[in-house]
């Protein structure tokens, strides 16, 4: 569930002074005082900026991951380091296996997901195309025109090439009938 601002520095103002904010609907109280609890230390840390949501997510660079996982290694706790970053424990954890897995190549940012086809290819935007200047507009009927000309040529081609093979199948089919009508075995009377 994401929370406003305001929110935050009400719940943690309550729990400064002893008191917790009501529990919203559908979250265990325990785990929602431990959220309180956690904007409080996170605030203690990195001030109250640190409360507002991002509109964007952090690029952390190798260097900047490493400074946090050194710590970690250094025997800082992995909650205090991702608290005093203002980062969340668990993205924290997954730096350090990376980095304890891979040494400090699993720190570097990696592009996610099955690479291009064709990686010289720009992305195209399909929704909002360039307008063509009269000389390419020229040559795109031109084109299409000849495509259209060659995907016809073909057609015919390949009902040729299909025709031949028929003709073909039948004369051997012929051939064959008539070399087992010239092998009939003779009488042995």
């Amino acid at each position: 569930m994401r929370y406003s601002y305001e929110y935050k520095r009400n719940a943690v103002e309550l729990y400064r002074h002893g008191q917790w904010p009501d529990t919203p609907d559908g979250i265990k109280a325990g785990n929602f005082h431990h959220k309180i609890r956690e904007w409080a230390r996170i605030e203690e840390a990195c001030g109250l900026d640190a409360l507002r949501h991002k509109g964007h997510n952090k690029n952390w660079s190798a260097e900047e991951r490493y400074k946090l996982v050194a710590r970690v290694l250094a025997g800082e706790s992995n909650r205090s380091v991702a608290v005093s970053a203002g980062i969340d424990s668990g993205l924290l954890r997954t730096w350090v296996y990376k980095y304890k897995l891979l040494g400090y190549n699993g720190l570097v940012y990696c592009k996610k997901g099955r690479p291009s086809k064709h990686p010289d290819m720009k992305k195209i935007n399909y929704n909002n195309p360039r307008k063509l200047e009269e000389s390419e507009y020229e040559e795109l009927i031109r084109l299409r025109a000849e495509n259209e000309f060659i995907k016809t040529e073909i057609e015919v081609i390949k009902k040729e090439i299909a025709l031949r093979e028929e003709k073909e199948a039948a004369q051997l089919k012929a051939k064959k009938q008539r070399l087992s009508k010239n092998c009939v075995p003779k009488d042995s009377n």
